[in-house]
């Protein structure tokens, strides 16, 4: 199936767009950004030049994915989370003249697979979130988050472990934790958390 864009979307005729993907009213997908296959992107999203997305991915109301960007397979991002792109942001240079594309230099957030942010959740470039990862709603990162941790707060802290599920884990008399919806077990071990028979990345 082809994708599906709402008339009131703007998109790029130089932006890619995978099968299957549906972009509603308002949205805009930049030049050269790529959308993988069977994602949804919301009312008013916008996704900036050479922003990537992979695929399954659920960008939700206008949210805002600023270039350059890398997000990973089935990551969530919720109503008007921003990923940012701008470490030292200014209007104007010193002398008060505005600035031009050649006076910064982009760096963008990273999102692997399978992680949600939350809604209006600000991550801060150039961080990472791991992968299946939780970005609690309205938090600030300003610092990588690690696969499976939950971090909320400004600046957001880890303040639990998630499973693939999303749902908080539970901690065994063993130290080791259990999902409670998928029975999936999990190791930490030095402060990283693994899902046990998975290979080490």
């Amino acid at each position: 199936m082809d994708a599906q864009i709402d008339p009131g979307a703007e998109v790029d005729k130089r932006a890619g767009v995978g099968a299957g993907t549906v972009v509603w009213g308002l949205a805009h997908i930049r030049e050269d950004a790529e959308v993988g296959r069977d994602c949804s992107i919301g009312r008013g999203a916008y996704i900036g030049p050479g922003a990537t997305l992979g695929d399954n991915c659920k960008v939700q109301n206008f949210a805002l994915v600023y270039e350059p960007a890398r997000v990973g397979d089935g990551v969530f991002i919720g109503p008007a989370a921003v990923l940012t792109n701008d470490s030292y942001p200014r209007a104007v240079t010193p002398e008060g003249v505005p600035k031009g594309a050649g006076d910064w230099t982009p760096v963008g957030v990273t999102v692997r697979d399978g992680a949600s942010i939350g809604a209006r959740a600000v991550c801060v470039a150039p961080v990472t979130v791991g992968r299946w990862a939780t970005v609690a709603a309205g938090s600030v990162v300003t610092r990588d988050v690690p696969d499976f941790a939950l971090v909320a707060g400004a600046p957001a802290r880890r303040i639990r472990w998630v499973g693939r599920a999303g749902v908080p884990l539970r901690e065994n008399d063993d130290g080791d934790f259990v999902c409670p919806s998928t029975g999936e077990r999990y190791t930490e071990r030095d402060g990283v958390l693994r899902l046990d028979g998975e290979a080490a990345a």
